[in-house]
């Protein structure tokens, strides 16, 4: 959580557009030898405003060297933010006093020294950023230890949802209150996108499409660029998106770029390049909330190879003080080079998912694996996108594939993953709304059994699929719909009492059976469903 507090010394132009108890961010203008507080994990913006001569602010070296509690040193760069002010993003993560002293090739922003108390979070929302798991290998969890079961929702417009609007972000926040609600917790988003190639639906409203914006991340404009310099109003308003994710615990899995949605870049490595990609870095890494993508697609169109890649990993790598969690959009690139990001993604659309994802997860045993598109777009009341799955119960069975094989995956609902957004989507008649109960369920079934303790089990049943949780003695198995049995092979259990209940995907509900002793060969039969199911075994 963030909060904005202004100051009788400062005057910056945030837009008001939360309260206090939906976001925690301070906000201060820098004075000599300033002592302030702040809780541990908040976001907290020093600001220094100088009139200094330079025409090219953007390439001003400043930053400031940190020193925690513990005495770790941080070398954190800071970033310009128009109209001469120059900003410092600290995101402590340690309780205590840290210290700090700015570096800068401007006389005038080096050698400044401040400090900030860190008191404990009393933010019980607040968890800090997502790290891999440190007990649990290829599983995420927060950097207070708490288990965090990523369900993705992509997003890619979301920068553009309330970019006409100066003042606030009404859109934006309908949008991802009601995501929230459902459970969603990281959205997939695209730093700047400008439009598709594809044919749009003629039936599309034009409050709803968000192609060809007007805002653009550089000067001018993306059919008439300059790119010699970067436009600070798109990134306050970046801002305000990425800050009321991380008001609603929303991490944000941003792609820095993307090459096939029209946008005019810069050439490759070129000075402007360069410029922008370590702008994001910068003016990003001190949210907490923050996941970092290269690029959508990175190797599908041509533009770049894997040295291209490469080097923008080192960027990062240098430039993020606090080490935000790292991926290429880009199997091909993860697959080469596993110890270059953070965890693994992949895009698979194949009818033998779950096999493909098991054999992914098992060749990078050391990392968390995360299918980022596997080809289910749930139709909506626009056709935006088809891909080779549409039906909304046969792509949250993907999802349950994706589980069972140990890995994370998206949810794609075609009317506002790409330049459709429906920001309140509740608002629709019934048979048009899309089914994000379903996937309500599904954070909070794999919650509820602890997914960072299971790993698929095989030759343990008869049909479907296996999850075995081996320190609670609990097995869970994924049965497709037209399943009317199961034979389960459990030796080792052999003559054991076994609770069984039947767990369905569509409604949530669960079905409690009788209590059986399971034998060698132990078969279930299993009564009609309007659904796959999933039978939850839990050995006396």
């Amino acid at each position: 959580m963030k909060y904005k507090i202004a100051f009788v010394l400062l005057f910056l132009s945030f837009p008001l557009f939360v309260s206090k108890t939906e976001a925690k961010k301070l906000t201060k203008k820098f004075p000599a030898n300033a002592i302030y507080t702040c809780s541990k994990w908040d976001v907290m913006d020093i600001s220094f405003e100088e009139k200094i001569e330079n025409d090219k602010p953007f390439d001003l070296v400043f930053g400031v060297n940190a020193i925690s509690p513990n005495g770790n040193e941080k070398v954190i760069p800071g970033f310009y933010n128009g109209d001469d002010k120059y900003i410092l993003r600290i995101n402590p993560d340690a309780v205590g006093e840290w210290s700090f002293l700015t570096y800068s090739d401007m006389k005038e922003l080096s050698g400044l020294p401040f400090k900030i108390n860190v008191t404990e979070s009393t933010d019980s929302m607040q968890h800090g950023p997502i790290i891999l798991s440190k007990t649990h290998t290829g599983k995420f969890e927060y950097a207070d230890g708490k288990p965090y079961f990523l369900q993705a929702y992509e997003l890619d417009w979301l920068f553009a949802l309330d970019a006409d609007n100066p003042d606030d972000i009404p859109k934006t926040r309908m949008l991802l209150d009601t995501i929230s609600a459902y459970n969603f917790n990281q959205v997939i988003m695209n730093v700047y996108a400008y439009d598709v190639n594809w044919k749009k639906d003629p039936s599309l409203k034009k409050e709803y499409d968000y192609g060809s914006p007007d805002i653009y991340p550089f000067g001018g404009t993306n059919l008439n660029p300059d790119f010699s310099t970067l436009n600070t109003e798109f990134f306050h308003k970046l801002d305000r998106v990425i800050e009321y994710l991380q008001s609603k615990n929303i991490i944000a899995h941003l792609m820095i770029y993307v090459w096939n949605k029209n946008v005019n870049w810069p050439p490759m490595y070129s000075a402007a390049d360069n410029r922008y990609f370590e702008y994001v870095i910068k003016r990003y890494e001190g949210y907490p909330n923050i996941v970092w993508d290269i690029s959508k697609e990175a190797l599908s169109y041509g533009r770049c190879d894997m040295n291209y890649v490469t080097d923008r990993i080192q960027r990062v790598r240098k430039l993020d003080a606090y080490k935000r969690l790292l991926t290429v959009h880009d199997y091909q690139y993860c697959e080469k080079y596993p110890d270059k990001v953070d965890f693994i993604s992949i895009q698979y659309w194949g009818t033998d998912l779950y096999e493909k994802m098991l054999s992914v997860a098992d060749y990078n045993k050391n990392e968390p694996v995360f299918n980022i598109e596997h080809g289910g777009y749930e139709k909506g009341l626009y056709e935006v996108f088809n891909g080779d799955y549409t039906d909304p119960a046969y792509c949250l069975w993907r999802n349950y594939l994706c589980a069972f094989a140990g890995v994370y995956s998206t949810y794609y609902w075609q009317n506002t993953a790409w330049y459709v957004i429906i920001p309140d989507p509740m608002e629709l008649p019934k048979d048009k709304r899309p089914h994000y109960d379903y996937y309500k369920y599904f954070v909070r079934f794999f919650s509820c059994t602890h997914f960072e303790n299971l790993q698929p089990r095989k030759n343990t049943s008869s049909s479907g699929w296996c999850l075995e949780d081996k320190l609670n003695k609990t097995f869970l198995f994924l049965i497709p719909k037209d399943n009317s049995g199961l034979g389960i092979t459990l030796n080792e259990y052999s003559g054991k009492d076994a609770k069984m209940k039947l767990f369905n995907p569509l409604n949530g509900k669960y079905t409690e059976l009788p209590v059986v002793k399971l034998s060698p060969w132990y078969h279930i039969d299993l009564p009609e469903s309007n659904s796959f199911q999933v039978l939850i075994l839990e050995v006396n």
